[in-house]
């Protein structure tokens, strides 16, 4: 590990102010020069009259055309040689890469593509597409012009992909024939065929991009090949950038709704691109001519602000990589990417890294490849345990930077700024809060707790540039995230604020458990659980009981070399060493897999119904259907072994 990587406790120099506390403070203390200031970095048509209104939100009088700062700025500026976009497909062996310059001319005929179809300003079009170049070039084609994009992560069942479209409502659907998840080819379009015909609104087009791996058969109606659309758009003008006012949307993004409908969340353009170049500079330290790279997907919202809009928007280089972390072929295959590319920063989920230590527990694939030009990795999308951070610290020597955010927040609420110099980390936190962000941990009554004490972590409005100011046509769906705690977003997470400032998030409010009216974090316990040696991944979480009303039951993928008839005895021990009796852990199962989302997610509560005996289907969002049932056969098993 770097000397200059401290894992503070709370003494020595863990007791001085962080670096980013300065803006932190300096954009509570004075918003309006605060990013006044930040908004400098972005190309505007018509510049801002000041930084924030109520009703006009960020940036208000300010015009700007998002694709224009993310590629047009950088040719008109001397960079259209400079490498903008490679694409790495570890599944099909394919290794290309655009300049800014080729990059803009993609674009531009995309653009010209989705004239053609009838698409104006405003128009919303749903990308429904793999991990291809096309996919970003739909994007920046949409903000071109002034469209607005939906993206809808590939191989979403059909009935979601119709939820979506009835609630967007788009002129235009753009698909591909097929995806590919590991080995296994996807096809795409009896999905959105499927899709379309079960919507109540009536789409007009459907664009195919006709892959190699699947040939799609085409519905000459109402279907488009993309590669002919390209073609016959050719000699068209291309379309030139549409100033829009700072608060007109630029996407739509769909995040699952606790009623089963999902909640549209909506981006603006002004705050967006300021807060997303901030967070470049100062969290990520990526600029003009790097390479960075987010192992995410174009259909989550790490996909949406650091494969797509946040590197092209400082002039990086971005990296659209179509694989997995093993398996696609080995677990060095990260490594490999990060080395061949010269990637500076990396973005990933834990659930990624731990899937590559399970297969190579000793990293000597990682000793053999290296890490290139790498200065630092950077985990989100679900607690990153301790356990998971030293162990890639200690094979990299590189810092690991574990950061919190949200699909409405668009972009980190809580991190070190480590490009501004705060290198200083505590394991088991997210780090403090990013600019913008007001946080507090309050009690069920919005009573602020002292540090130490677990509550309701909730931001103060408003939020920060870049954070949703709605949800596409649910007014009533937005107002509810603010009723609980008036002037407070609610974010739906709990955790604690140690005396520095620093936030530990624990987990989802609905993952504390009362047992025997002691209430007690899952989140808590998990951390433990995943310092057990031997021990990859783990899930703690409430069931019902009889006497205690609730027990908490653990769940553990075990690594290759250790002893599953022993380690659940060496977790539950563990837990009680650390939290006493009172934490009643007594049955933990080991397991081949967590069920999780194709985003990395464990699905806790599809997990709490099966050990409930309760009534439970498939999420759409899982990555492996299999999983749910292996782990319901293992507790079933479990439990007539018991009778």
């Amino acid at each position: 590990m770097s000397t200059d990587i401290l894992h503070d406790n709370g003494s020595g120099p863990g007791t001085m102010e962080p670096s980013c506390a300065s803006p932190l403070r300096r954009s509570l203390e004075d918003p309006e020069a605060f990013w006044m200031g930040a908004a400098g970095a972005v190309d505007w048509g018509v510049p801002p009259r000041h930084a924030f209104d109520p009703d006009e939100g960020w940036f208000p009088g300010g015009t700007l055309n998002t694709c224009h700062n993310c590629l047009d700025r950088h040719v008109l500026q001397g960079r259209g040689g400079q490498p903008a976009l490679i694409y790495e497909s570890a599944v099909t062996g394919t290794s290309v890469r655009w300049s800014f310059e080729e990059a803009l001319r993609e674009v531009q005929r995309v653009a010209a593509m989705l004239v053609r179809l009838g698409i104006e300003r405003g128009d919303r079009v749903v990308i429904y597409m793999p991990m291809v170049p096309e996919a970003i070039f739909a994007m920046l084609g949409c903000a071109r012009i002034g469209a607005i994009h939906s993206v809808v992560f590939g191989g979403f069942a059909a009935h979601e992909l119709a939820k979506r479209i009835d609630d967007a409502r788009p002129k235009l659907l753009m698909t591909a024939s097929c995806g590919i998840e590991g080995k296994r080819v996807i096809p795409y379009k009896p999905i959105v065929d499927k899709a379309v015909a079960s919507a109540a609104y009536p789409v007009n087009h459907v664009v195919v991009l006709q892959r190699d791996q699947l040939a799609a058969e085409l519905d000459p109606e109402l279907d488009q090949d993309w590669a002919e659309l390209r073609e016959a758009a050719a000699g068209d003008p291309p379309p030139p950038c549409v100033m829009l006012g700072s608060d007109a949307p630029l996407y739509i993004l769909y995040t699952s709704g606790t009623t089963g409908t999902p909640k549209g969340v909506v981006r603006d353009n002004g705050g967006h691109a300021v807060a997303l170049s901030w967070s470049m500079a100062n969290i990520y330290g990526v600029g003009a001519g790097d390479v960075f790279w987010a192992a995410s997907d174009v259909g989550w919202v790490v996909g949406h602000s650091y494969i797509v809009y946040a590197p092209l928007l400082v002039g990086a280089t971005t990296i659209l990589y179509e694989g997995k972390p093993v398996g696609t072929p080995d677990a060095g295959v990260f490594w490999r990417t990060i080395a061949a590319h010269g990637v500076k920063a990396f973005f990933t989920a834990p659930t990624a890294i731990r899937a590559i230590r399970r297969e190579d527990p000793d990293a000597q694939l990682l000793a053999e490849i290296g890490t290139g030009d790498l200065t630092a990795v950077f985990l989100a999308g679900e607690r990153a345990d301790p356990d998971t951070i030293l162990w890639l610290e200690r094979h990299t020597g590189l810092p690991v930077v574990d950061h919190w955010w949200q699909t409405e927040l668009g972009w980190p609420a809580i991190a070190p700024c480590l490009a501004s110099g705060d290198k200083r980390r505590r394991l088991g936190s997210a780090g403090p809060p990013v600019a913008g962000c007001a946080v507090l941990i309050v009690d069920e009554n919005g009573v602020e707790q002292p540090a130490g004490e677990n509550g309701a972590i909730i931001i103060r409005q408003p939020l920060p540039p870049g954070a949703f100011r709605s949800l596409w046509d649910n007014p009533a769906a937005y107002a509810k995230c603010f009723q609980r705690f008036p002037g407070y977003y609610e974010t739906g997470d709990y955790g604690y604020m140690d005396e520095n400032g620093f936030v530990f998030v624990m987990g989802r409010t609905d993952d504390i458990i009362n047992v025997a009216g002691h209430r007690l974090s899952t989140g808590q316990m998990e951390q433990i659980v995943a310092g057990v040696a031997g021990v990859v991944e783990c899930a703690v979480i409430g069931v019902d009981d009889a006497i205690k009303g609730m027990v908490p039951l653990g769940f553990v993928v075990a690594r290759k070399d250790s002893n599953e008839n022993t380690l659940p005895g060496h977790v539950v021990a563990a837990v009680r060493r650390e939290l006493g009796p009172v934490s009643a852990l007594r049955d933990v199962y080991v397991v081949p897999a967590l069920p999780k989302t194709r985003s990395g997610k464990t699905l806790r509560s599809l997990l709490r119904k099966i050990a409930n005996g309760q009534e439970w289907t498939i999420p759409p969002t899982i990555e492996n259907e299999a999983t749910p049932f292996l782990i319901a056969g293992i507790i079933q098993g479990s439990r007539r072994s018991d009778d």
